[in-house]
């Protein structure tokens, strides 16, 4: 079944809500890892993340997509410009390529029951399109390349198999296991 993928908005919270379940997914995390300062991330662990992604989901530009397999949320993304992700600018291994605007995919979340299926793919492409109508010409990642079989809490951003399935191309490498991957958009259609 092909899913049907959204943006989270104020009218789908309550599905997010059902998706990352009481514990926020991971941890308390409601998917403000990169969008805080470690800090920040630490001290609103749990109700204070959860209320910080709400007031995203209710004020403006949407922080990211969800997947629906009939009626039930069962993935999640999270995208935006680089500039949202807050992390990003202090990390040695994901500093910037360069200097162009970019949009970025920094998270993941998908149900126990539909992993393995194209689900991450399926959302790739989704915030591929998402990105381009919102002006991105560039959509960045940065999955995790292993060659063992990890749990799902340690590739969160996704897993570069994904990424080259769903037309990104490797850009930067910094690490054995965190490489950049970035997709090219076309200008969208007027």
């Amino acid at each position: 079944m092909k899913p049907a993928i959204h943006p989270l908005t104020r009218e789908r919270w309550r599905d997010f809500q059902k998706l990352f379940g009481a514990k926020g997914a991971c941890a308390g995390c409601w998917c403000m890892f990169w969008r805080l300062p470690g800090k920040a991330w630490n001290a609103n662990k749990g109700e204070g993340n959860r209320q910080a992604m709400r007031k995203l989901a209710r004020n403006g530009q949407p922080p990211g997509l969800l997947a629906y397999v009939g009626d039930q949320p069962a993935g999640w993304c999270a995208v935006g410009p680089r500039l949202d992700f807050v992390r990003l600018a202090n990390s040695r291994v994901l500093k910037p390529v360069d200097d162009q605007p970019v949009w970025s995919v920094t998270c993941f979340f998908v149900t126990k029951e539909f992993r393995r299926q194209g689900l991450t793919v399926a959302l790739l492409q989704a915030a591929a399109k998402f990105a381009r109508e919102n002006g991105a010409r560039i959509l960045e990642g940065y999955p995790t390349e292993t060659r063992k079989e990890q749990p799902a809490v340690f590739v969160y951003t996704g897993l570069a198999s994904a990424f080259r399935r769903a037309g990104f191309k490797e850009v930067a490498r910094r690490s054995a296991t965190r490489p950049i991957f970035r997709r090219r958009l076309p200008a969208a259609r007027r």
